[in-house]
């Protein structure tokens, strides 16, 4: 049997290791850089994500492939500080007490809002995928906790959707982030980067014979509504299935016809900066409340060791909805000095001389929209088209939310129903 594996993010990798660890013959095409959305950039004799990266306790799966490839020592459990950034002061979050010292609620209001976090962790997500994450703020706690908590949360994050996102996506991000002690959130990163894990992947795959090809897919051959091969730069290559875990748009496109319709994307706009100083005291993710074009800010280095480093790492992170955002349409100069703009008007006594350098990466596909009714689009693993199967994003393991232990999910799990089916052939025979 022959693989060919299309995309080399979390989902591909995990999915050719699985394949490879069963002596099948696999091929792994990117375009792109290897690892997608963990891609690192290489700096001044250390590896740092484009996008921020960070893993929780309960993502057992990522846990024991790290622990599989030999990574167990490098694992840090590391303290992910949190603050509120309301009317020009920030406030830290991580207590008890810090949160009874926040002003913009009232005590009766932080009653109903630790109500909310209670009721949602007992409640059952699939349950809640046909109401609004608005709708269930507001009924559970009040409009003055939606509009001074949690609606500048979601409009950062999802922009002009925020009223159309599902309680299950908000569900789903309160019980995973709810497994706290009274001293905050501990998180959990690798000293080195989560490039370490790419790359620990990709050394199994070829050294058991696997293949990454820096090339991209062009077409899905499909002949009698059967994989038949793939064709790349006007090259045809044989294969006996495919996994493709790119998104939809794309896949929709090498394919020839809509495989995969009503999943809407949105992108991301991420920017990250070395300076000379600390930008915050002690607060890794800062949200905000306030006219920036930004909707959070991530201090990297108040949360894995600046030593590591040697700089401080902050980076800046915006979502966006449509190909006309002129965060996806301005050069990247252009996108920095709007940024730089926001931090000041955040932090009048920052300076753009402590900065040493600055990197910018964008991603039109970045995750999928959660909104009402997501449920009933998430994909299985095997398509109508024999041989095609898909895992990514919009696979059962990154509903309602897309994790790095979600996509490991989802490769090893399409990988498994591959092999179910080549059992049920092989039996028929």
């Amino acid at each position: 049997m022959t693989v060919a594996v299309i995309g080399a993010g979390l989902s591909g990798l995990c999915a050719g290791y699985e394949l490879s660890k069963k002596g099948i013959d696999v091929a792994i095409f990117e375009k792109g850089e290897i690892g997608g959305l963990v891609s690192s950039y290489n700096i001044n004799n250390y590896h740092i994500e484009k996008y921020y990266h960070h893993i929780f306790r309960s993502d057992e799966t990522i846990l024991k492939l790290i622990s599989d490839l030999g990574l167990g020592s490098k694992l840090k459990w590391l303290k992910g500080t949190t603050g509120y950034y309301n009317n020009g002061k920030i406030y830290p979050l991580n207590t008890p007490g810090e949160i009874l010292q926040y002003p913009y609620l009232s005590l009766f209001e932080k009653v109903k809002l630790a109500s909310l976090v209670l009721r949602s962790k007992r409640k059952n997500i699939e349950d809640s995928d046909n109401i609004t994450a608005k709708d269930f703020i507001l009924n559970t706690a009040g409009k003055s906790v939606y509009e001074n908590f949690f609606e500048p949360l979601l409009k950062s994050k999802f922009g002009d959707e925020k009223d159309t996102v599902s309680a299950s996506w908000l569900l789903s991000r309160i019980k995973i982030r709810s497994d706290r002690s009274l001293g905050g959130e501990r998180l959990g990163y690798l000293k080195g980067g989560f490039y370490l894990l790419v790359e620990a992947m990709l050394k199994e795959i070829e050294d058991r014979g696997g293949e990454i090809k820096k090339t991209p897919v062009n077409k899905l051959i499909i002949k009698d509504n059967k994989v038949n091969g793939i064709e790349t730069d006007n090259k045809f290559i044989s294969c006996d299935n495919i996994i493709s875990t790119t998104s939809a748009t794309v896949l929709n496109k090498i394919i020839g016809t809509p495989l995969i319709k009503g999943i809407k994307y949105q992108g991301t706009t991420c920017a990250i900066f070395a300076l000379k100083e600390r930008l915050m005291e002690n607060i890794y993710w800062l949200n905000i409340k306030a006219d920036v074009p930004f909707g959070a800010v991530i201090e990297h280095t108040n949360f894995a060791l600046f030593d590591d480093y040697g700089e401080h790492l902050v980076y800046v992170t915006s979502y966006f909805n449509d190909l006309n955002n002129p965060l996806w349409k301005m050069s990247e100069e252009k996108v920095i000095k709007l940024y730089l703009d926001g931090l000041k008007k955040l932090f009048p006594g920052f300076n753009e001389s402590v900065i040493k350098w600055w990197k910018l990466t964008r991603n039109i596909d970045t995750a999928p929209i959660f909104e009402t009714g997501f449920r009933n689009k998430v994909l299985p693993y095997k398509t109508k088209i024999r041989g095609l199967y898909l895992a990514g994003m919009f696979s059962l393991p990154n509903y309602p939310e897309r994790s790095m232990n979600g996509s490991i999910k989802a490769g090893s799990g399409c990988v498994k129903k591959i092999l179910e089916d080549e059992f049920a052939e092989e039996k028929k025979c």
